[in-house]
């Protein structure tokens, strides 16, 4: 049986980006906790709903998306509003969902669509092309070729998943999922929040990071990475666009003012003092921090660094004895 093989070629820029991006993630994993952080969570879930809907031409703003997303009122298009809708609801599944199955995928769609999109869930069954105006630019595949077409696409994800590193494998999922265009409506706006979805199941961070706001900024850079893959033939160049969107997603979050919270401070100043294979009790580490408090000690220096894995104990089966001592790792 021959399926379709999605044409790409990894490049050194490519392997560049995502030697970046791994380097981004690995600071925040150091220090930042989102699960901790609610308010924050929601905050960059706004964003990225905010900016999938506004690259899709919907008019509300960042306010009233927060709005609508709050339970409150709000005063405009109400199919904008039912989009805003449906795309929270559709983000809160993003857990829930496997990377590699074409019914899940329906599921997001129906979600994605609820009341405004026709025949939500289903793949098309007409002809489709990319408009600018008045003028076609792109003639999709064939209404009869987008079953197969995104049999193969699954086939190839699952097959690659552990063989192609997920920053690229989800950036070629995302332009083949363009490409094929197997709904009649709402392909960017799941294509976007799949590509979440593959790179949650990476790393947990990507449950928060809002790549939408980046792809939304540089929004004709998006179209056109888009157009010169499809007239080169392979998604090459909008892999190397979609790892620039990713880096700068994570770079961003780093810059942040709330970005190293009070948690990561004490658990950075504690690792200052402690040097390596020095073996510490908690009386020691009290005089170095100039702390008084063992119970300050333990929540707000030593609970963090242990939880971080960070910092080890002596005698990890009895927290508690009285010759417990700490060394770094």
């Amino acid at each position: 049986m021959n399926r379709y093989v999605p044409p790409f070629e990894i490049t050194n820029e490519m392997l560049l980006k995502v030697s970046d991006i791994m380097e981004k993630i690995g600071r925040l994993d150091g220090v930042h906790h989102f699960d901790k952080m609610p308010q924050l969570r929601k905050q960059k879930r706004i964003h990225s709903i905010h900016s999938s809907l506004a690259i899709e031409n919907n008019s509300l703003s960042y306010e009233q998306v927060q709005d609508v997303i709050n339970g409150k009122i709000v005063f405009g298009p109400q199919k904008e509003i039912q989009e805003v809708k449906n795309a929270y609801n559709a983000y809160q599944m993003l857990r829930d969902m496997d990377p590699y199955s074409i019914s899940d995928l329906k599921k997001i769609h129906v979600v994605m669509g609820y009341l405004t999109i026709e025949e939500a869930g289903n793949f098309r069954n007409c002809a489709e092309g990319v408009f600018d105006g008045d003028q076609c630019i792109f003639i999709c595949p064939s209404e009869k070729q987008v079953p197969s077409l995104m049999n193969d696409l699954f086939y190839f994800l699952k097959k690659n998943k552990d063989v192609i590193h997920p920053l690229i494998l989800s950036s070629i999922f995302h332009y083949e999922f363009v490409f094929i265009h197997p709904f009649r409506d709402g392909n960017g706006r799941t294509a976007r929040l799949w590509q979440n979805i593959i790179l949650y199941n990476f790393h947990e961070i990507f449950e928060y990071l809002p790549i939408e706001s980046q792809i939304c900024k540089y929004q004709e850079e998006y179209y056109k990475a888009i157009a010169v893959s499809h007239k080169n033939g392979n998604s090459n160049s909008f892999i190397e666009f979609m790892l620039s969107m990713i880096d700068k997603a994570l770079e961003g979050i780093l810059k942040e003012p709330n970005f190293v919270s009070n948690e990561s401070v004490n658990v950075q100043k504690l690792l200052s003092i402690m040097d390596e294979k020095e073996l510490l009790s908690a009386n020691e580490l009290l005089q170095r921090l100039g702390i008084k408090s063992k119970e300050t000690l333990r929540k707000q220096y030593l609970d963090p660094a242990l939880q971080q894995n960070l910092i080890q104990r002596t005698i990890p089966d009895k927290p508690t004895s009285k010759n417990q001592k700490y060394y770094k790792i």
